[in-house]
């Protein structure tokens, strides 16, 4: 098959963008260099018909204002396979609006699938077989490899047949309008705001002590610096097991450093002489100024509310059997938590608990009520 275009000209891709518009439905996929840059971005855009493949390269055109009103434009379809990523990816660079979603990975959990990541997806209905060692690839190097450009096009090349097989199942087993809430809840998704200490973003902060948190927040900021520096992600400075275990020792030398696991004697050379100043910073913070982890008002334990909650999650194992649906999706444990703090007595105060959404109150709602009530 030969390698689709890529367009690499503004104005072929207005021309690009005004052919979309004239088309019921696209399939459009994304790929950016989240593992190989300190700040992602947006590398290379693919966009299927039912005719063509084009591929589209945002670093030589700069300028996507062309695709704004197509894409935002809900009267042409837009299929992306798990595309929580593209659409805050697409909006943060560029400030495209994504209406007019089918997503299909969406489609293929709502359908009880087993496995639904593209490739496994693909093999199973076309038996297209995707070549996963282009999935780590560093999309911002040009040119691009032929290999790149093949994988590349095979992300959407296949999307606009494997929508109209799913979506007519979707049909067959009434769940199509679920699928659909769905997808128009995640047209609004934004990536999430940088503001504020980094220990917030880092996971197992809250187990720290005050102190240590400290530390921790000191060796973040030192890492976050040097990643800008050399330009890749933070954790290819220093992974976060190692940099949690040092905020909770907090080390004074290097021996101690390199007693820590992950710290391999490389690591130590390297970096042993900013990561103990960052632990020496950090123990230095005077004590009024120490950092607090946020955390909520703590709940009282609530042996009653506990109790309907595990009448729910076992009912909610049955539902989820009898749809054929992981449990996760069927409804989560959050919600699961807070419907049996609140104890509504029918499905119409289901409606109060903004959380939820329509399909799942039409379709769970009666069972939900039954379980409280009965326990």
């Amino acid at each position: 098959m030969p390698l689709p275009p890529i367009l690499v000209d503004p104005s072929a891709l207005a021309e690009f963008a005004a052919q979309l518009h004239r088309e019921p439905v696209i399939a459009v996929d994304l790929e950016a260099d989240s593992l190989h840059s300190y700040q992602d971005k947006v590398c290379l855009l693919q966009f299927s018909t039912s005719t063509a493949t084009v591929l589209v390269d945002p670093l030589a055109i700069g300028d996507l204002s062309s695709l704004k009103a197509v894409l935002a434009d809900g009267a042409v379809r837009k299929v992306f396979h798990a595309a929580d990523y593209d659409i805050r990816c697409l909006f943060r660079d560029f400030g495209i609006e994504i209406n007019g979603l089918f997503d299909t990975m969406i489609a293929c959990q709502f359908l009880g699938e087993g496995k639904v990541g593209l490739a496994d997806v693909l093999n199973k209905y076309f038996g297209v077989q995707l070549d996963k060692r282009y999935q780590r690839a560093d999309w911002s190097k040009r040119p691009l490899e032929e290999g790149m450009v093949r994988y590349a096009a095979e992300d959407t090349r296949h999307l606009l047949q494997l929508t109209e097989r799913l979506e007519a199942q979707l049909v067959a087993r009434g769940r199509l309008a679920w699928a659909q809430e769905e997808f128009a809840l995640l047209e609004q998704v934004r990536h999430n705001s940088t503001a504020g200490p980094l220990f917030l973003r880092f996971k197992k902060a809250g187990t720290l002590e005050r102190r240590q948190l400290a530390v921790l927040e000191e060796l973040l900021q030192w890492r976050d610096g040097e990643a800008r520096r050399r330009d890749c992600p933070p954790f290819k400075v220093l992974n976060n097991a190692p940099l949690l275990e040092v905020a909770r020792r907090m080390p004074t030398n290097a021996r101690a450093l390199s007693g820590i696991e992950g710290l391999v004697p490389r690591l130590v050379n390297r970096y042993g002489g900013p990561v103990l100043a960052a632990v020496e910073a950090g123990r230095g913070v005077p004590e009024g100024e120490l950092p607090v982890y946020p955390r909520g008002e703590p709940r009282q334990r609530d042996p009653e509310v506990e109790g309907r909650l595990a009448l729910l999650k076992k009912w909610r194992m049955g539902a989820a059997k009898g749809l054929a649906m992981d449990p996760g999706i069927v409804i989560n444990n959050a919600m699961l938590e807070e419907i049996a703090r609140r104890q509504p007595a029918c499905v119409e105060d289901l409606a109060e608990l903004e959380v939820m959404k329509n399909w799942q109150r039409l379709v769970l709602g009666d069972g939900i009520v039954g379980v409280l009530q009965a326990g």
